[in-house]
């Protein structure tokens, strides 16, 4: 890791109060509180619009989205969070506009802002860029409003990065709280978050992360299991465990995937690459080495082979809590026999969960528009309690 990021991974309970005109870009730099703010907002909204009221609180205005990686639930969560409060939505393509002509990103953050509300970016492709990169945008935005030249400085939403995905982990938390009744009765609840194996290699580290990251916070016990030489961003790993510490739970790292679904309440198998690949495929990156790349992902398919047992399997899902755990993922999943011949999860398993899945996927939009609606007013109860006054039918 670069020194910027690992400052911002190693400094737990140093957190701003309060979400107005404030980025989010980490959960661990929001402090408990406003957590539970951002889950409330958006269970409010998607009561609202269950109710066929309409949520709108803009008149005009707009989200920019930045996907430097591909995605689909993320992508279009973010443009129906932004419709949901009126917001009109704009993707930065880099490829055409004067990024490509090597345009910086102090003059292109100035330049997308000018009218702007909201600015959503996902880069999660070069370990220790993704989040400083979002950062290097928002100091450019701060520079542009501190100059004059912006009205108004937009927020920053990480929707996903190297270290961190916020909007899914937030998601993944309110599904649970619908599920289990309340934040409070997730307190003593164990979730397995292991390692999967994959037919592919150079997933992301920032969904377990972002799990450990944030479920420590809720007194929740979380075990992290990954096969010998699978481990995670150390920083984030040592964070998991002051927090569990912190918050009454516990945390542990197990090198067995029956280990930790052994009374498990919720399991989340997820395949992700090793750290120190990780590192060595952002050098190759950076440096366009393809023949390099080709032979990484050679040697980590050899080696992700290996451990082809790392399977969500019926016989695995019988070792949790009365053999009823909830089985979680972010999608898409690497079912097995379905979207490939052998991956994270029996094909049974996935069908079996695969509505209470879908349900899982369907937060995000609420708490991307729940972490909108927070940054741009600093009473958001009042805002919603004067939407639902108003009574304005989303569908006439």
């Amino acid at each position: 890791m670069n020194a910027d990021n690992t400052e911002y991974i190693t400094r737990p309970g140093e957190v701003d109060g309060g979400l107005f005109g404030k980025d989010f870009l980490l959960t661990w730099e929001k402090n408990s509180e406003d957590l539970e703010t951002i889950l409330t907002i958006a269970e409010g909204l998607k009561m609202l619009r269950d109710r066929n009221i309409s949520p709108r609180c803009f008149d005009s205005g707009l989200a920019i989205s930045q996907f430097r990686d591909n995605s689909t639930r993320t992508r279009f969560s973010f443009a129906s969070a932004a419709n949901l409060l009126g917001l009109a939505v704009q993707d930065l393509d880099e490829g055409k506009s004067q990024i490509a002509h090597g345009e910086t990103v102090r003059e292109t953050a100035a330049m997308i802002s000018f009218l702007s509300d909201i600015i959503g970016i996902r880069d999660d492709m070069f370990l220790g860029a993704g989040n400083a990169y979002m950062r290097e945008v928002g100091a450019a935005l701060d520079e542009a409003c501190a100059d004059g030249v912006l009205p108004q400085r937009p927020g920053i939403i990480n929707l996903q990065c190297d270290i961190d995905h916020p909007t899914q982990s937030m998601a993944d938390l309110l599904h649970l709280k619908t599920v289990f009744g309340s934040l409070e009765n997730l307190k003593g609840k164990k979730i397995a978050m292991t390692w999967a194996y994959s037919p592919s290699y150079g997933k992301p580290l920032s969904v377990p992360q972002g799990i450990i990251g944030l479920m420590t916070r809720f007194g929740m016990q979380v075990d992290l299991a990954y096969p010998e030489g699978y481990g995670l961003i150390p920083e984030v790993v040592d964070l998991a465990g002051r927090q569990a510490i912190e918050h009454s739970g516990r945390f542990r790292v197990v090198n067995s995937m029956e280990d930790a679904f052994r009374d498990a309440d919720i399991v989340y198998p997820k395949s992700w690459a090793p750290f120190h690949v990780m590192q060595q495929r952002t050098g190759l990156l950076r440096n366009n080495d393809h023949e390099g790349l080709k032979g990484l992902e050679k040697e980590c398919l050899a080696n992700n082979a290996r451990f082809k047992n790392w399977e969500c399997t019926e016989e695995k899902m019988k070792l949790t809590k009365e053999g009823k755990a909830l089985y979680m993922h972010c999608l898409p999943a690497d079912i097995s026999g379905v979207s490939c011949k052998e991956g994270e999860v029996a094909a049974t398993v996935f069908e079996r969960y695969r509505i209470p899945l879908y349900k899982q996927a369907g937060f995000k939009p609420y708490i991307i528009a729940a972490i909108m609606l927070t940054n741009r007013f600093d009473d958001p109860e009042r805002v919603l309690g004067n939407i639902k006054q108003r009574g304005r039918n989303r569908v006439l």
